[in-house]
């Protein structure tokens, strides 16, 4: 053994050699085949026993002197399902390796944590709900989540949510001090909840600066779509990777203010058909996201204008420019760093949410679209859907939200708008208003009609939205969204 290599030796008397090259752990087999001892081998992609696994994937290594059995624990890609799984190699050691087997175990696992940037051992203050999407949160996370989380060793605190709101309570009374991350299993609705609970902590600043760690068991799983991608972004393991490698990211937040009350919203607010299509088939549940694809279709099918009336602060109307910053963002992005390591902000420690900016009653330099629209879509985070990348020019930081209103038009060319949703481009579509705004308002002119706030249905009144800039905490693995829009050149000239 070499300061950077290992041997093991399986039972048949293979030989696995375990290296620590600059980027990864290279698993090496003494021929083409693996022994039973070691699946991992078989499943995984490589070349003459020649297998890649990225420090990142690499999420513990155990040395039991007892038995002289060093196995190394690690998330990769199976290759018949391409999908993650959790991968053991395990083996006794060469002779003579035995005092230099710690040393080489630190090694590894400094570079799969500390240095980049990662704490061992995360504290996982854990929910579950029972009740989410097609109800298997309860099974995926003891089959799947659970044995990665005691794998790398996370310290657990596990509730299966029992009720509307249960969420919100825990986050409400959620001791800071004694977790790192809070995990929901569940779709975005828990999300939801555990940031409501965190604005009415008792110091909601210190409370957003949890990261919140989404695992995609619910039937629309945006926010998971953002953080992870569209490939990976319904991967339960991949999520479970990002809980325990993921870096903090700062994000926008919203406040809502309705009939004098006010609450949070971290991810969308919509009217018309596009809340039709959320609200309106929550009995399509059993089909997953393609609920809302359904229903899409049936929106466009009764060809419904949606009665209310829309103004704006708006701090960017050119969609041009909106790709610009997109680009910007992307090519300047840095490793993000927690609020709660470095603790420079007096405002971390104060306990109350940040003042509202913009009165209800204010009018001035506000922007009122005054023509007949079909929908109010605004949010932040670009996808809302796996078929449906809504807001492509989304940032997590900018201190703005994204709005989108689709001015009356032909069934014909709202076809063709739907048709561009899973690449994004329907962004470009001439009938279609993009702004990025400090603050908007929607006042319904009817009574009758669907609000839906982060997939959670509201009263169809008036209501205004602002943003607090950098106000809640995810983990990410890129410290952007996972979201691919490739700029149109043409599209973007048509602009200017």
């Amino acid at each position: 053994m070499s300061g950077d290599s290992i041997t093991l030796v399986s039972p048949s008397r293979e030989h696995i050699t375990l290296a620590l090259a600059d980027k990864a752990l290279t698993i090496s087999t003494s021929n083409d085949t693996s022994s039973s001892c070691f699946p991992c081998f078989s499943l995984l992609s490589g070349q003459n026993g020649h297998f890649v696994v990225p420090y990142r994937q690499v999420i513990n290594a155990i040395f039991n002197s007892s038995d002289g059995i060093l196995e190394v624990l690690y998330l990769a890609k199976k290759q018949k399902t391409k999908k993650y799984s959790l991968f053991r190699c395990a083996g006794s050691l060469h002779e003579g390796q035995e005092k230099l087997v710690f040393q080489w175990i630190e090694r590894l696992m400094y570079s799969a944590y500390e240095g980049a940037g990662v704490k061992r051992s995360r504290r996982l203050r854990v929910l579950v709900n029972p009740r989410g999407g097609k109800g298997k949160a309860v099974s995926i996370y003891a089959k799947k989540l659970a044995p990665i989380f005691l794998a790398a060793g996370c310290i657990l605190d596990v509730t299966m949510t029992t009720h509307s709101g249960h969420a919100y309570e825990i986050a409400k009374e959620i001791s800071v001090i004694d977790y790192d991350v809070l995990v929901t299993v569940s779709g975005d609705g828990l999300v939801h909840e555990a940031m409501n609970g965190f604005a009415d902590h008792e110091n909601p600043r210190l409370a957003f600066s949890i990261p919140v760690a989404p695992i995609p068991t619910g039937s629309g799983n945006a926010l998971a779509l953002n953080l992870l991608g569209i490939e990976d972004g319904f991967d339960v393991v991949v999520a479970a990777l990002n809980t325990i490698k993921g870096m903090p990211m700062q994000v926008d937040a919203f406040s809502v203010v309705q009939g004098g009350k006010r609450y949070l919203s971290f991810m969308s607010q919509a009217m018309g058909l596009m809340a039709d299509l959320d609200i309106g088939t929550e009995h399509l549940r059993w089909m997953g996201d393609t609920r809302f694809f359904a229903g899409l279709l049936y929106g466009i099918m009764l060809h419904k204008p949606c009665p209310v009336r829309l103004s704006y602060k708006v701090a960017e109307s050119d969609k041009a420019k909106m790709v610009e910053n997109l680009k910007i963002r992307r090519a300047s992005v840095r490793e993000p760093i927690s609020k709660r390591a470095s603790g420079t902000s007096d405002e971390l420690f104060s306990d109350e949410l940040p003042p509202l900016k913009y009165s209800t009653d204010d009018n001035e330099g506000w922007t009122t679209l005054e023509e007949p629209i079909m929908y109010v879509y605004a949010g932040k985070g670009p996808y809302v859907g796996r078929d449906y990348m809504a807001f492509p020019v989304s940032l997590p930081d900018d201190g703005l939200i994204d709005i989108m209103a689709l001015r009356l038009t032909k069934r014909l060319d709202m076809v063709r708008a739907i048709a561009d949703g899973p690449s994004g481009e329907s962004f470009w579509h001439p009938r279609l208003v993009y702004v990025k705004a400090h603050a908007y308002r929607v006042q319904p002119v009817r009574n009758h009609g669907t609000l839906s706030v982060d997939g959670e249905a509201k009263p169809f009144e008036d209501f205004q939205v602002e943003v607090h800039p950098k106000l809640a905490t995810l983990l990410s693995l890129y410290g952007y969204y996972k979201a691919e829009f490739p700029a149109n050149e043409s599209r973007a000239a048509e602009e200017c």
